[in-house]
């Protein structure tokens, strides 16, 4: 694991991110996890990772962040190797919405104010109105000061979601990072929360990990990722096209979702 020198804190990021020839493993005696990889995303794009379970997609968007350091080569962001930001200035500037997000044991107010803590009433609950929460907070006993319980146990999965997603409106970052956010939820939360991530990622660097190949038709890139490689990339449009598996993945889907009549 390379470690450069000099580490600085940065201020303010524009979202540019350059992957070059990046290889990961988690042990070097492994088998790599990720080979080879090469990708570009500019500042303000939305861009989705999708291919089979166990292919490395979350292991790729793992390494922004730096949760894990790369084996071989480079990660950077606007031009600078994420390993030449310090940690904490590099993560300040990332925003991430998963599957199951931590809420801890305390007030839903407490755990909203984790993305700002110098935050104001009216900003807190602007970002509780933003990411569709305020209306079910209100109706709580004690709204914002309800206690949730650990692990957020006294919420449902679409109400933690949401108040995970206004934690991050309130961060307000430039690199918006989406893992299967609604991929545990009922169709109701759903398409609540959908619209929400959609006003939560205008104007961020966004990148999308998702089931539902449906909800990410609209990014300017896709890359399919198999066997820790990307294979295919392109738009929609364009990958459906070339007829490979982003192609097959999605007309799998669409034939899966349709009904039968009923007599």
């Amino acid at each position: 694991m390379l470690i450069t020198g000099y580490q600085t804190p940065v201020k303010r990021i524009n979202g540019n991110i350059t992957f070059k020839d990046v290889s990961f493993r988690y042990n070097a005696s492994d088998d790599a996890i990720l080979q080879n990889i090469h990708l570009q995303i500019k500042a303000g794009q939305t861009v989705a990772f999708v291919g089979m379970s166990g292919g490395g997609k979350s292991s790729l968007i793992s390494l922004i962040p730096r949760f894990y350091d790369i084996s071989e080569g480079s990660i950077q962001i606007d031009q600078i190797d994420i390993r030449d930001y310090t940690l904490e200035s590099l993560r300040g500037h990332i925003g991430m919405v998963l599957q199951d997000n931590f809420l801890f044991g305390g007030t839903i107010r407490e755990n909203i104010m984790l993305g700002n803590v110098h935050c104001t009433e009216k900003d807190m609950i602007e970002a509780a109105k933003a990411a569709n929460a305020h209306e079910f907070i209100m109706a709580l006993p004690q709204g914002f000061d309800t206690e949730i319980g650990e692990r957020g146990v006294k919420l449902s999965g679409g109400q933690k979601q949401r108040v995970a997603i206004a934690r991050v409106f309130l961060k307000n970052p430039q690199i918006l990072i989406l893992d299967e956010a609604t991929s545990a939820l009922d169709l109701e939360s759903e398409s609540l929360i959908q619209q929400s991530l959609q006003d939560l990622s205008k104007n961020r660097t966004t990148l999308l990990i998702a089931h539902r190949l449906s909800t990410i038709t609209h990014a300017d890139q896709i890359f399919v990722v198999e066997g820790g490689m990307i294979k295919e990339v392109g738009t929609h449009d364009e990958l459906i096209r070339i007829d490979g598996t982003y192609a097959k993945l999605f007309n799998i889907q669409n034939l899966s979702t349709q009904r039968l009549p009923t007599n």
